[in-house]
């Protein structure tokens, strides 16, 4: 059984007043962390040249594929039946990257054949921590 999913996308990078830059980010999603989504981005796109990655909630992808999403870093919405934008705001400036719905609807898809939602765990460290902080609560 696979553990982890990697899917590049084509994307573009929306920026008003100038023309859509095409990029090509790799979503990754893995059973060790199954409540995240990662996005990395290639160095051409990123401020310091080096790439950059964004990590977000699972569920917060599966419902901005339907309805507007987020109200923190990662904000996610519909753009008509076909596209998905997702912003990620950070203390610099903000990024609008347009998907195509169908590749995050199977990069999803192929995420939940690696851990089905609803059947996400924890892992024995955390509960262990957990447990140890409540102390018997």
């Amino acid at each position: 059984m696979r553990l982890t999913v990697e899917q590049p996308v084509r994307a573009r990078l929306v920026s008003p007043g100038f023309p859509d830059l095409p990029i090509r980010p790799t979503l990754r999603y893995s059973a060790t962390e199954p409540f995240a989504v990662r996005i990395d981005f290639p160095a051409h796109v990123s401020e310091d040249e080096r790439g950059a990655t964004w990590t977000f909630a699972r569920s917060l992808l599966e419902e901005g594929l339907d309805a507007a999403a987020g109200i923190g870093d990662v904000r996610i919405e519909p753009c008509g039946r076909s596209r998905t934008i997702i912003e990620f705001h950070a203390p610099h400036g903000m990024a609008a990257i347009r998907f195509a719905a169908a590749s995050l609807r199977r990069f999803l898809q192929r995420s939940y054949a690696v851990v089905e939602p609803g059947r996400e765990r924890l892992g024995p460290e955390l509960d262990h921590g957990l447990l140890s902080l409540l102390d018997g609560v």
